[in-house]
């Protein structure tokens, strides 16, 4: 599929917000010892599935027509417990337990299986600038997170592999609602996925603490819902459906650059001139893989 900007600066603006609203569920985490990366989880994704669903009920979108499609039944289920649940709840995991650059860094390997992925299947044809984007927006994101120090990223084990379980996810959110989304609306497939991935968290682990009386967390949780998961979702999916599934998956590399901002403007984070370098090769990096030489576009295939 051709690139279109219009498309792609939509999942852009989408892992934007996604790398403001860490900030926020990083605050939460710091508020008070209840507020887990599980129970945090379960209630954006419950309470942003139920609102979603609720919506395209009310405006005729009509939920329940996936349900009647067996393919796209298997398809949802797939994308809820494949593609959101691992995104979501993993990289909350990684947050906790190091902090949201580690997680980012990690879950950024997400399109290196995308682009494996597609690659064996020969929906795409592998070029030589996808790998040089892909290298060089790595490397952007890399040098964002740890100033060139490759011991700053003391990483656990397990927190290892919860960030792997992330770009799993991460790479999967971003295949498998393609196709559906072209056929549902994607206001429904959204819901179902967000509310399908909650309460399955909900069942193996139900954890629904009582909330400290504190407006602060009620404003940062009403974030990390609204600006951290409907919206952002919701623009992803819309993506989906015009441009191919690589694409968005390295408007990722936007994420980490929005925590940099938001660091700046909310912790009054000073950058050196290695944040500044490394956020032009992020932004180089995502335009040179959406350039699609007229000579190049019949080894892309067309979906």
């Amino acid at each position: 599929m051709k690139s279109n900007s219009k498309w792609a600066g939509l999942a852009a603006a989408a892992c934007i917000l996604w790398g403001i609203s860490g900030l926020f569920a990083k605050g939460l985490f710091n508020l008070d010892p209840r507020i887990t990366p599980i129970w945090v989880t379960q209630m954006r994704q419950v309470c942003s599935g139920l609102i979603l669903l609720t919506v395209a009920q009310l405006t005729g979108k009509h939920p329940w027509q996936v349900w009647k499609d067996k393919k796209s039944a298997v398809q949802l289920l797939a994308y809820a417990v494949i593609g959101v649940l691992p995104f979501q709840y993993c990289f909350f995991l990684v947050v906790a337990q190091a902090n949201a650059a580690i997680a980012t860094v990690i879950q950024f390997i997400g399109p290196f299986f995308v682009l494996a992925y597609l690659t064996l299947t020969k929906q795409e044809a592998l070029r030589l600038i996808d790998v040089a984007a892909s290298l060089l927006a790595f490397g952007g994101v890399f040098l964002l997170s740890t100033h060139g120090n490759i011991h700053d990223l003391r990483i656990a084990p397990l927190t290892l592999l919860f960030g792997i379980m992330s770009a799993v996810g991460a790479a999967a959110n971003s295949l498998l609602p393609q196709a559906l989304v072209t056929r549902q609306s994607t206001i429904s497939v959204t819901g179902w996925g967000l509310l399908i991935s909650g309460l399955i968290l909900t069942a193996i682990h139900p954890v629904w603490p009582s909330l400290p009386s504190s407006p602060t967390v009620y404003l940062n949780l009403s974030v990390v819902i609204v600006m951290g998961t409907i919206i952002p979702t919701l623009w992803q999916n819309h993506a989906l459906g015009h441009i191919s599934g690589m694409t968005v998956a390295f408007m990722d590399a936007f994420e980490p650059l929005a925590s940099m901002i938001g660091s700046i403007i909310v912790f009054h984070f000073q950058p050196q001139m290695m944040d500044y370098a490394a956020s032009v090769m992020i932004i180089f990096a995502v335009l040179v893989l959406n350039w699609t030489p007229r000579s190049k576009i019949k080894s892309r295939v067309e979906k």
